[in-house]
This record gives C-alpha cells, structure tokens and sequence, in this order.
C-alpha cells in the first residue's frame, strides 16, 4: 500500500468506513511508515477534539431566513 491509499483509508477508517480487509492492509502499513503513523494519530487527535468540542451550529430556519434577506438585497 502506498502513502495516498494509505492516509485515505485512514480517512474512511476514522469515519467507519474501511473494510476489514482495507484495515488490515494499513495497519501492516503503519506498522512500517512512521508518517503515516504521525497522520493517523494527528487524524485520531483532530477528531476526539472535535467530539469533545460541542460545537452547535445555527438552526436551518434561521439559515434561510439569512439567505433570503441576501438574495432580496443582491437582486435590487
């Protein structure tokens, strides 16, 4: 397995995506390439952190109320 195939599959496997097959092949990858090792720990990192966070988001009504008002004042 080459890096790209590598730190891609790392992406499907941080969102339960891969194949067990796919699993198996990156770590026996990572086994063997330290930086696709540092690119998986700083992926684990990036997404814990982002569970952690709590982060909320504004509600779709007012989203669309927003953009209505865009598109009234962009089509004067």
């Amino acid at each position: 397995m080459k890096c790209e195939e590598a730190s891609h599959v790392c992406d499907k496997n941080q969102y339960r995506e891969a194949n067990f097959l796919e699993k198996i092949r990156l770590n026996i990858h990572l086994l063997y390439c330290n930086a696709c090792r540092k690119y998986a720990a700083r992926n684990r990192k990036l997404t814990q952190m982002i569970k952690d966070s709590n982060l909320k988001s504004m509600p779709q009504k007012d989203k669309d109320i927003i953009n209505n008002k865009l598109r009234q004042e962009m089509s004067k």
